[in-house]
């Protein structure tokens, strides 16, 4: 819980940077000026203090809200009988999702239409509570930048969010309370000395610190996944799943447009969960110990070899997924694209033998064998869903989307 709580820290001192500055800073300068109208004598740095205390408390507060409300959420979990099915499955939940913040932090334009990545913000709240605070600052009172701050922390903020999910994932009020204490004072050098260091830094260099946050981000949402125990199928799953709507997404866009749309997240989504995934194997089945290889059964042996050789096929296309190396590829990028194709192959190869719902099984069953030919179905569909001729035969062809010739 150390490590977690130093990087939600370090989150919130390199994001403050990017966001804070853009969102928080003007803010900030106007709350400061309305200040010094008032008190023309009054040390600006004193205003500034009580302003982000009150932020900070209020961030505390709302994150032992939040972990509190996951607490009695995973109470009444176990209390069914299911505690800790439920405390695991949101903590992968909670994992995936601040890995897809970290990507997109890293990179905006990767989910630009990603509706988690860019919620709606709740305008009506957001104006209720500007409201507010624009009526709070009039006020001529030694209290008026602590409640000012109370309120700030309420604004909705995607950057806030982040540590947010992280709180709720604690399931506890006390580490709630740290996870988005240490956030708030992350951020807090930042904001107090938003004038001196707007100054001192360049948008650029806001920008690039701003995206070393993203991968503390990513960092910490893979650190939740690895937290989850054994349940090394579900990372699995998920880098199949993604990596099968990513294929399809072009062919069958007329029929069903929102996988398209997303194609870039799910492609890199399902690199990300194959490393995740690769990780937890190391961990929990070898316990890093890659001697253990040589002591497998041939068909678990083969199962690894196919894995291993998926994740070097999928390497490409993520490490070329940005617009810019996209655009400078041209055609050629498309090829590198095809390289998911044999990818799949090799991930299912993978699945089947050393799954141990289908024929990796030392006591193999009827339905274990029939799970596998119903995988094996699957993958066929999807393989056979990207070519014209499929589509010819059952008389749909003008539904069919054929590939970009660029990118």
């Amino acid at each position: 819980m150390i490590i977690d709580v130093l990087l939600i820290g370090a989150l919130g001192f390199l994001g403050s940077f990017g966001h804070c500055l853009g969102m928080c800073g003007p803010l900030t300068v106007a709350f400061s000026v309305s200040d010094e109208s008032l008190s023309p004598g009054k040390i600006p740095w004193q205003f500034h203090l009580l302003l982000n205390f009150g932020r900070i408390l209020s961030y505390a507060l709302i994150g032992a809200m939040i972990g509190g409300l996951g607490s009695v959420l995973i109470a009444g979990g176990q209390m069914a009988g299911i505690g800790s099915i439920f405390r695991q499955g949101m903590a992968i939940f909670t994992g995936i999702l601040l890995i897809i913040l970290g990507l997109a932090q890293i990179n905006p334009t990767v989910f630009r239409r990603f509706p988690i990545i860019h919620p709606l913000s709740p305008k009506n709240l957001h104006n209720y509570l500007s409201k507010i605070m624009v009526n709070v600052s009039l006020q001529n009172h030694v209290f008026t930048p602590i409640l000012l701050g109370l309120i700030w922390g309420l604004i909705p903020c995607g950057f806030l969010y982040t540590a947010q999910i992280k709180a709720a994932e604690t399931g506890n009020l006390g580490l709630g309370m740290l996870t988005m204490l240490a956030f708030g004072l992350g951020t807090f050098p930042t904001m107090l000395g938003v004038g001196l260091l707007t100054g001192k830094f360049t948008a650029d260099r806001r920008g690039q610190l701003f995206r070393l946050g993203g991968w503390i981000t990513l960092l910490i949402g893979i650190l939740t996944l690895l937290r989850t125990g054994n349940h090394v199928d579900y990372t699995g799953y998920g880098s199949l799943i993604s990596l099968m709507f990513a294929l399809i997404a072009r062919p069958i866009s007329r029929l069903w447009s929102q996988p398209l749309k997303y194609r870039r997240f799910l492609g890199v989504g399902a690199f990300v969960l194959a490393i995740v995934h690769t990780v937890q194997m190391l961990d929990h089945t070898f316990q890093w110990n890659l001697t253990a290889f040589e002591f497998m059964i041939p068909q678990h042996q083969l199962g690894i070899i196919a894995g291993g050789l998926a994740l070097l096929l999928m390497i490409p296309a993520a490490i070329t997924s940005f617009d810019h190396i996209q655009n400078y590829l041209g055609i050629f990028w498309r090829r590198i694209h095809l390289l998911a194709v044999p990818a799949l192959i090799f991930i299912v190869i993978h699945a089947l033998f050393i799954g141990s719902n289908y024929f990796g099984r030392f006591d193999l069953t009827f339905f274990d064998q029939l799970r596998g030919f119903i995988f094996i179905i699957v993958t066929l569909m999807v393989l056979l869903i990207r070519y014209l001729p499929i589509w010819s035969i059952l008389g749909l062809e003008k539904f069919y989307v054929a590939p970009l010739k660029q990118k």
